[in-house]
């Protein structure tokens, strides 16, 4: 009886001092400025930065409280944050170029770009005789079937003397590269992606890089996208946001292994070898400059406008102006 009255106090101090700390932790969160960032797709290495600045408490030091939401859908993102639901958002030049293009006037603007150059590219069976975009002629191609992939494919296959109607379009049946010689020929790949997937299945492929089939194709994808009416009323919001998500970035180019281990928690389904491998990747092709990761060019905003406007996806030119700021990277 006498030890029981002996630790009473403990645990009296030890009960005052944890409601102690779950109050103050309610307290820090309640002082936190509450932001939402809207995904373009499900969670991927695309995204590693993002959930490194929250799981490391780049955002919290930063003093804000991101929501992340993981859509499956990137017209999701321009919409949400066009219309204010969303203070940020992941999409992809092309899209933020159709939200100003031609009377549309949803004012979204990139604040950065997740990569430095456009890693996606046509795949096919190594063994498919397929070694350029002529050689897709009486092919069968399976993607999104959205009209900025046709016009692609249209422009390459032209350029390189091909003829685009006798390629066969159809939608793609999510089955990856093991469908790959059977319901279609070729696909369109993300390399630290897809070209990673299909080596693990022990299907070996061709890859055809876009940005070496014309550079107006070396677009950013993705990029990081805001409110211009946030850019104007809370600067400093959108400042305090890009310095926490580009401490995440260059973390995962530091140390792609940790990354990827943290990713596995929300890249639910997707093994550790895999994710580190794509980490890998990706971590390599996110910037060549970790100081300016980020960073994005005129010309390359320049050169993608004119590459659809030329191929009728738009009508007429739209200032890179409107589409991009590096103000909050520099």
């Amino acid at each position: 009886m006498k030890k029981l009255w002996l630790l009473l106090p403990l645990l009296l101090l030890l009960s005052a001092c944890g409601t102690a700390k779950e109050t103050s932790s309610k307290q820090e969160t309640k002082d936190l400025k509450k932001v939402t960032l809207v995904l373009d797709y499900v969670p991927n290495t695309n995204h590693t930065g993002i959930y490194l600045a929250k799981e490391k408490g780049y955002y919290k030091e930063a003093g804000l409280d991101v929501q992340i939401i993981e859509p499956g859908d990137n017209s999701t993102s321009i919409g949400l944050v066009g219309a204010d639901k969303a203070q940020f958002g992941v999409s992809y030049q092309e899209d933020v170029t159709y939200a100003h293009a031609d009377g549309q006037n949803i004012p979204v603007k990139a604040i950065a770009t997740v990569i430095k150059h456009n890693t996606s590219g046509f795949a096919t069976l190594s063994d498919s005789n397929i070694h350029s975009p002529k050689d897709f002629e009486g092919k069968t191609y399976a993607g999104w079937q959205s009209p900025s992939e046709e016009a692609v494919l249209k422009a390459v296959m032209e350029k390189d003397g091909g003829d685009f109607s006798k390629l066969t379009m159809v939608g793609s049946n999510g089955e990856g590269p093991e469908s790959l010689g059977k319901s279609s020929d070729i696909q369109w790949y993300f390399e630290g992606w897809d070209m990673i997937k299909a080596k693990e299945a022990g299907i070996e492929l061709n890859y055809i890089p876009l940005k070496e089939l014309d550079e107006r194709l070396d677009y950013y994808t993705p990029v990081i996208i805001t409110n211009d009416q946030l850019i104007k009323n809370d600067p400093g919001l959108v400042q305090s946001f890009m310095d926490a998500t580009k401490k995440g970035y260059q973390e995962a180019i530091k140390d792609p292994n940790d990354s990827a281990k943290l990713l596995q928690k929300y890249a639910k389904g997707n093994d550790r070898t895999f994710l580190e491998e794509s980490q890998a990747f990706l971590s390599k092709n996110y910037t060549d400059d970790p100081e300016n990761w980020g960073l994005m060019e005129e010309k390359v905003w320049r050169n993608y406008t004119a590459f659809m406007q030329e191929n009728g996806l738009i009508k007429q030119d739209v200032p890179s102006k409107e589409l991009f700021t590096n103000q909050f990277i520099k």
